[in-house]
């Protein structure tokens, strides 16, 4: 269990120790456990432009928050009914469900869906509706950890004492739940906050609606762009490039991206294994 947990720990501490490593030391050395001289540059660059990076932070957590709580609620609103053995159709829902995770329209079709007919593209709309919303496999882990884990008495009890289905939802399933729903929760946010791939195919104009990951994957592509065409420029300019350290810029920029999950994580972990267990028995 040491060794494993040893084989976590280490690549994230390379990460870090890369991103306060001399960009010289850097390069003539690579990553290093150990390395010969520090510099806090890469940090430096990054924050240089720290309204844009504070601001990317807020979107970024502005949008996790809401898609991760309206994921959690729509897939257990979902969830719930496909649940119940007596409700009608049940099996056909649940094939359908399960039929989008085997094929789907593909990347074409869902971009000029979302861009030109539901008009995500440019707003926030964008970042939050496309690809990340709703899962199916959410909806079958949710599904089946309720039809397992919670007894069929409870709901029997709860409709003699003369509850409604929405009672039922709200004071029995949603506390038994925590754990598959806290789980589900966190993949959710995991999503949320990894993703770059909506802003880049939705997001073109407006750039204060970048997230973290689209806004550190531009600071990328542009040292890429300045260290490829550092040879077209004046002799000044191109000295003031060199002097950037690119390599050391990008361990920061995933480190930067990467820090509030790990330091979330740990708070959220006793959930995973229940919720995952109970959740992935076939029922």
């Amino acid at each position: 269990m040491m060794l494993v947990a040893v084989m976590v720990v280490l690549p994230f501490l390379l990460l870090f120790l890369s991103s306060i490593t001399d960009e010289s030391t850097l390069l003539k050395n690579g990553y290093s456990f150990f390395p010969e001289k520090f510099s806090l540059g890469a940090y430096e660059y990054i924050f240089r432009s720290g309204e844009k990076i504070f601001r990317a932070y807020g979107m970024t957590i502005l949008v996790t928050v809401i898609g991760t709580v309206v994921n959690v609620a729509l897939s257990a609103l979902f969830s719930y009914p496909l649940s119940l053995k007596n409700l009608p159709g049940r099996r056909v829902i649940t094939f359908f469900v399960f039929f989008t995770m085997l094929f789907n329209g593909g990347l074409v079709p869902s971009y000029i869906l979302w861009s030109n007919y539901v008009g995500v593209k440019d707003t926030i709309w964008g970042l939050l509706l496309p690809n990340l919303l709703m899962g199916a496999m959410n909806i079958l882990l949710i599904r089946t950890y309720f039809s397992t884990s919670i007894p069929d008495t409870l709901f029997e009890a709860a409709q003699i004492d003369g509850a409604s289905q929405v009672r039922i939802f709200t004071k029995i399933v949603l506390p038994l739940g925590k754990p598959i729903l806290v789980t589900i929760g966190t993949f959710s946010g995991l999503a949320y906050w990894n993703d770059w791939t909506n802003g880049l195919y939705y997001i073109n104009k407006k750039t204060e609606l970048f997230t973290i990951q689209n806004l550190l994957n531009r600071m990328v592509s542009d040292l890429q762009y300045l260290s490829q065409n550092s040879g077209n420029v004046s002799s000044d300019l191109a000295a003031e490039i060199s002097k950037v350290p690119s390599t050391g810029v990008q361990m920061a920029i995933a480190f930067v991206a990467i820090l509030p999950i790990i330091l979330v994580f740990p708070f959220l972990q006793k959930y995973y294994s229940k919720g995952i267990a109970l959740g992935a028995v076939k029922g």
